[in-house]
């Protein structure tokens, strides 16, 4: 028996992780295209419909993004009339977030896409969040260092 490379390719979790994150986020382009969404673009929706209005800051850790990267996502999504973004009245340094009634509208059509994610996978229900669940408790480990 030889021994277990430990830099074996299929032995990385990096690698899985990278290639299960880009076949993934594939699979939700065609799903997302008639709702004019890019992945990114979803992910900060998804986090308005939680809640609106939000500040730069919150969404950005809600994301896990930086503020820098989220800034241009958030100026393409005001363009396209599905938020709008305001100093708050609290605190004129933060910048909040909201909704437009369009953008409210969209959440209509928005919630179709995670039964569509699921028929494309063609993986039950339960192994899926089972997977999300693992996922997230590894996020909280490697974000904990």
């Amino acid at each position: 028996m030889s021994p277990v490379d430990p830099l074996a390719l299929d032995r990385q979790v990096c690698f899985a992780i990278a290639v299960a994150s880009r076949t993934v986020i594939g699979l939700y382009r065609p799903v997302l295209a008639p709702l004019g969404l890019t992945h990114p673009q979803y992910l900060v929706m998804l986090a308005l419909w939680e809640r609106s209005p939000r500040t730069v800051t919150d969404i950005s850790d809600a994301l896990l993004l930086e503020p820098a990267t989220l800034s241009p996502l958030l100026k393409r999504l005001e363009a396209a009339g599905l938020l709008t973004r305001e100093r708050s009245s609290t605190d004129e340094r933060a910048l909040a977030v909201s909704l437009t009634p369009k953008g409210i509208e969209l959440r209509v059509e928005a919630v179709k896409v995670p039964a569509q994610i699921v028929k494309r996978l063609g993986m039950p229900l339960a192994e899926l969040e089972s997977v999300r669940d693992k996922l997230t408790a590894l996020i909280a480990a490697a974000t904990a260092t």
